[in-house]
């Protein structure tokens, strides 16, 4: 025991077992941190699994002889293909399965769930699978208290994960490698590098444990991740005097470091450190230095780079490419655009959507819109389908030029052709007729959205109110309030500033005010522990500044969030009528009363700040001129 202890003084510092920090059982695990110990993790954890008044628990025959039955060991290899699988919420339903059962759970199986629960970082269960354990009276073993270290180290709680591993030793356990790369990699997501270090020296020490490549590649990170590279490097010196060598993977990480760091330069020299040690540099190596020169904005010097790649026998690859031409986009360099083109000419490299959206996007965001058509019509020819973010971009793009009635000429030829318009498209041309002050053609747009079954969301209805505040029409804006509520769509304090203005914007402050005042009681509604009401001055104040912020006559905002499309059941179409029903008599001059028969496809979905569509700055037309009048698209043809 002289050795353990030495090892533990070595590592122990001098706050790590505050006086009532922690209640300590007889028993293997109870390490339990006094402020932690909730009663009610035990019941949170297996709320599935309790037994009814109705229907007693019954229990396995064989689980109460044996340690486990047939049913418990297939069940547990189950519970790991499902984890294997990415599924670790199935895993734990299983689980949940086994106790309804009657079964007993093996210690496999407890090791196999709390490997499901730190994957879904439920960290609070830590505790009871413990407890669990003991009250079963099992014997961990190392298997388990490494998950028990793995699943404290996740959460960042290093105190408690050294105290299981001092634990797993005084149980005449031994640790493994393993063990001490799970401590190390959990003391650099704590932000604690140097107590890594001091782990490593401890290995060094004990006589039964080597650190492999993976502790020297997790410690590498652990400095690379506070951004202290210069460590990092010192690892890999300790690396090499070990007589190990580093790999691609530990390369990698300081060359990330670097161009996270804005070095993209110094990422390049890392190349030469690989060919020095034998390491071949490969594709990630080279996406790391070409995505660092991106993010500085020195295109040039990636695409320099990227015809070096034939140096280290790497071809560029599409995502590579794409990467390129978004760079050169970006800075409006059609140069650029047209090099990159014969260089994926060159190595064989066939453009993707991706591609082609890229510089439609060019051209739209510039406001020619025939340009932005043509690549849209090559794509076609190549035999590439547009995907939705393709629609979207001609759609914005003839918004953005204040061709509305073409963005819905796109939209119905999407229909025609078989696509399927998301809520982003759809609320994208209805933007385009608020901005014409074209409500009623807004509204047609709206009604067909719900015919063709896509839900309206946040961002539809703020569209819609914002139009009618622009057409200087408060009270039908007022009343898209109530068909929200007939679909499900819950208003935002966005939404309720976008009314106050419209009614302001008519010199109807006291409407304004009324407004005003729903966004308090919405907020003492929702926050009952709040540190003290805002008064309605207050909100009008932060009203203003918000609205100013949203310079609603000079951007342009487009929806950019795909919702999912879901049909509403039959009882929300059943409220959404009689709601409609209700009104008819003081909306009988408002759209609402026509459209009623299209809720039948009113469903749920959310998005929040409204979309403002106004006529594109002439000084950003200006700044595509050059790129407008001549860069070329001969490969994409």
């Amino acid at each position: 025991m002289g050795k353990f202890a030495e090892g533990k003084a070595f590592l122990q510092t001098d706050d790590k077992y505050q006086s009532g920090s922690t209640i300590v059982k007889k028993g293997w695990g109870q390490m339990i941190p006094a402020k932690k110990n909730n009663p009610g993790e035990k019941k949170q954890l297996y709320s599935n699994s309790k037994p009814t008044d109705s229907q007693p628990q019954t229990h396995c025959s064989f689980c109460m002889n044996k340690e486990s039955c047939r049913t418990v060991r297939s069940m547990t290899k189950l519970m790991n293909i499902l984890i294997e699988r990415g599924k670790p919420q199935e895993a734990q339903a299983i689980f949940n399965n086994l106790i309804e059962g009657g079964h007993k759970p093996s210690l496999v199986t407890y090791t196999t769930l709390l490997a499901a629960l730190t994957i879904q970082k439920r960290f609070n269960s830590i505790h009871s699978i413990m407890s669990q354990v003991e009250e079963n009276g099992m014997e961990p073993d190392s298997i388990f208290f490494n998950a028990v270290i793995n699943a404290f180290s996740e959460s960042g709680n290093m105190e408690e994960a050294m105290d299981t591993f001092w634990k797993m030793k005084e149980s005449g356990l031994t640790p493994t490698t393993s063990t001490y790369n799970t401590l190390i990699k959990g003391y650099g997501i704590a932000g604690k590098p140097e107590e890594s270090v001091k782990l490593l020296d401890l290995m060094s020490r004990e006589g039964n444990v080597k650190p492999n490549l993976r502790t020297y590649n997790v410690l590498v990170r652990a400095w690379c991740n506070e951004k202290n590279i210069t460590e990092a490097w010192n690892v890999m010196h300790k690396m090499a005097a070990s007589g190990m060598k580093p790999d691609a993977v530990t390369y990698h990480t300081i060359a990330t470091a670097y161009a996270r760091n804005g070095e993209a330069d110094q990422a390049e020299e890392v190349i030469v450190e690989m060919e020095h040690n034998g390491v071949q540099p490969n594709g990630r190596t080279c996406g790391i230095i070409i995505s660092g020169y991106c993010k500085e904005g020195k295109i040039k010097e990636a695409l320099r780079f990227a015809r070096r790649m034939k140096e280290y026998g790497v071809h560029p690859n599409l995502v590579i490419f794409n990467l390129l031409i978004k760079g050169f986009v970006e800075i409006m360099d059609r140069d650029g655009v047209d090099e990159v083109l014969a260089l994926m000419k060159e190595f064989r490299v066939n453009p993707d959507v991706i591609t082609y959206s890229t510089i439609m996007n060019a051209w739209s965001t510039a406001g020619f819109m025939d340009k932005c058509k043509e690549i849209f019509d090559d794509m076609v020819k190549a035999g590439i389908k547009p995907d939705a973010h393709a629609y979207s971009i001609l759609a914005k793009g003839y918004v953005r030029a204040q061709e509305p009635e073409k963005a819905e000429e796109l939209l119905m030829t999407m229909i025609e052709l078989g696509f399927h318009p998301n809520v982003v498209i759809f609320t994208t041309v209805i933007s385009g007729w608020c901005s014409d002050g074209s409500m009623d053609r807004a509204i047609e747009v709206f009604d067909k959205m719900c015919e063709h079954g896509v839900s309206p969301n946040l961002k539809t209805f703020e569209t819609l109110m914002w139009g009618y505040s622009e057409a200087k029409q408060p009270w039908r804006a007022e009343e898209i309030l109530q068909i929200m509520k007939a679909f499900g769509v819950h208003p935002q304090k966005s939404t309720f500033l976008i009314l106050a203005e419209a009614w302001r914007a008519t010199g109807l402050t006291k409407e304004a005010k009324r407004i005003l005042s729903k966004i308090k009681n919405k907020e003492r509604t929702n926050e009952m522990e709040a540190e003290e009401e805002i008064p309605v001055e207050s909100l009008e104040r932060l009203y203003h500044k918000e609205a100013t912020s949203a310079s609603y006559p000079n951007l342009l905002q487009i929806p950019n969030v795909v919702s999912s499309d879901q049909k509403g059941s039959a009882a929300a179409l059943k409220k959404g009528r009689m709601l409609l029903r209700d009104t008819d008599s003081s909306l009988e001059c408002s759209w609402f009363a026509t459209t009623s028969m299209y809720l039948s496809h009113s469903c749920k979905s959310g998005a929040r700040l409204p979309i403002i569509c106004q006529k594109q700055p002439l000084g950003q037309v200006g700044m595509y001129s050059q790129l407008a009048n001549s860069c070329t698209v001969v490969f994409l043809n």
